[in-house]
């Protein structure tokens, strides 16, 4: 039984957003919900992805990502494509407001989660980048509303759940957003210690 949990803890992390693994008598079920279809693991196939030689796992990966169930490996946000989302995200905030792009987030987050939770490293990586370039350019200037919107929707668009919070603080009155994910934030939640109460939070696709 552990090593079929195990088998299916594998096969989860390396397929696409778009597909879901079931436990089968037989092995295992993939339903692909892009393409409305499913296809079949035997339990043999499960244990060498879970335990198998480099070789039977290559081979194994390699099929699913041929079948469009996989990819051929979950990529770092390039470090120029978070510098181009930010200044891109603050450029609109500036442009048409904080709200309007709010209401735009389904546009460009994908409101589906991978039933795998976010690895912590992908995230912190995602912060260093998104914070070093909003410290670092004097167009965004380190901007919370930026750097969370680019954060959430990066995050959602390689299928890792991510909520967007705007919070207030009384005395004195102040606004601040920020995206957690896992157990990171991004920015943090409470800059120099003053604590933000949420006044609004966004899951995937901007509901």
């Amino acid at each position: 039984m552990a090593e079929e949990t195990d088998a299916l803890a594998a096969l989860t992390r390396i397929l696409s957003p778009h597909c879901r693994v079931t436990r089968m008598a037989s092995g295992a079920l993939i339903a692909d919900w892009r393409r409305t279809r499913f296809l079949g693991m035997a339990t043999a196939d499960l244990r060498n992805l879970a335990d198998g030689s480099p070789e039977e796992r290559a081979a194994l990966v390699s099929g699913l990502v041929r079948a469009g169930c996989a990819t051929a490996g979950p990529k770092a946000h390039a470090d120029k494509e978070v510098g181009l989302w930010l200044r891109g995200v603050h450029l609109l905030i500036r442009t048409v407001g904080f709200g309007r792009v709010l209401r735009l987030l389904p546009l460009v987050a994908p409101d589906y989660a991978r039933a795998d939770p976010p690895p912590a490293e992908d995230v912190a990586r995602l912060k260093r980048a998104v914070q070093s370039h909003s410290r670092g350019s004097w167009f965004v200037n380190g901007d919370c509303k930026s750097e969370a919107v680019t954060a959430f929707v990066l995050l959602r668009r390689r299928g890792w759940k991510a909520v967007l919070h705007v919070g207030v603080r009384e005395h004195p009155l102040a606004l601040h957003a920020w995206t957690s994910s896992g157990d990171l934030c991004i920015p943090d939640a409470d800059p120099r210690g003053h604590a933000f109460a949420p006044v609004l939070s966004i899951d995937g696709g901007g509901q």
